[in-house]
């Protein structure tokens, strides 16, 4: 697994590249960790700020990165940045607005299959063919120590219990229980259609699963990250499942309490609380990431 000092490293090599992002008191032991106002609309832009920097000096041929959407927009975001060029391939099921929006900030998208695994597939020997540097989504060490920024920041901004965070590929769950397994409970929230993480668990190993559901634009790995898995044994990472109503429910409520708005595999980890498969203990004091907001928002008016 990623060490603590890994992650304080990385934020010394991402510093003035990412936002720091605020928390909102949602409650009286309740915060929301606002992560989705980070560049490109998601935690991931930390992760291949340092993935790429921490290689070195890039290819000429570039990056290029497979995706749901948003590891596909932190690449592009952050190849832009260092001037250099991004090839992003989605799934044909990816929302328009990610296929947009990574249009806007330069990328050149390819679009095949039907889930991310395919899209990863091809974007591998893509890269390889190319000489372009392949930037994982989650299961890099370079990924993950990125991602951790974001709960050594959030250690620096609150004193807490518990850290409830939406899980895919586990490349933020592994990052966030680097940088605060000693001071805070990590609970990973997967929806019921995609259990990469729970399933791992039960039998002890990665394995693969199906997905399907409102949130697996952005949760739809189908296999959880080596790092992330070895990650939860060392460190007890709890993982609990939400059903699909429950993340319809928590991601209207965020807007119609909050005005919030997010993705559906960010709103997994409030449905937790909201549809109670996360009960707090008396005094808990609870700490819900919102990790990404690449989402179009027509369907919450």
């Amino acid at each position: 697994m990623i060490k603590g000092d890994e992650v304080r490293a990385a934020a010394a090599v991402v510093a003035g590249r990412v936002r720091r992002t605020p928390v909102l008191q949602a409650g009286p032991r309740t915060w929301f960790k606002l992560e989705y106002l980070q560049h490109a609309g998601s935690f991931k832009t930390r992760g291949m700020f340092h993935q790429m920097m921490a290689a070195g000096t890039l290819p000429g041929a570039g990056i290029v990165a497979a995706s749901g959407g948003n590891a596909g927009l932190a690449a592009a975001y952050a190849a832009g940045e260092l001037g250099v060029p991004a090839e992003v391939y989605v799934p044909v099921t990816a929302p328009a607005v990610k296929v947009a929006r990574l249009a806007a900030l330069g990328a050149r998208v390819v679009q095949v299959g039907t889930e991310y695994a395919e899209a990863y597939a091809e974007a591998v020997v893509h890269a390889a063919a190319t000489g372009a540097r392949f930037c994982h989504a989650y299961d890099d060490p370079d990924m993950v120590a990125g991602n951790g920024t974001l709960g050594l920041e959030l250690g620096a901004q609150l004193d807490f219990d518990t850290v409830l965070v939406a899980v895919g590929g586990g490349g933020l769950v592994a990052g966030v229980a680097a940088a605060l397994h000693q001071t805070a409970g990590i609970v990973g929230v997967e929806p019921e259609t995609c259990t990469t993480l729970h399933s791992a668990l039960a039998r002890g190993r990665p394995v693969d699963v199906p997905v399907s559901g409102v949130a697996a634009d952005s949760l739809g790995a189908r296999r959880i990250g080596e790092i992330a898995f070895d990650t939860a044994v060392a460190t007890g990472i709890r993982s609990i499942l939400v059903d699909d109503r429950a993340i319809l429910d928590a991601r209207r409520r965020l807007w119609a309490d909050y005005r919030i708005v997010v993705e559906h595999g960010t709103a997994a980890a409030y449905a937790a609380l909201t549809s109670g498969a996360y009960r707090p203990a008396a005094g808990e004091r609870v700490v819900v990431l919102l990790c990404g907001a690449n989402t179009d928002p027509a369907d919450l008016v």
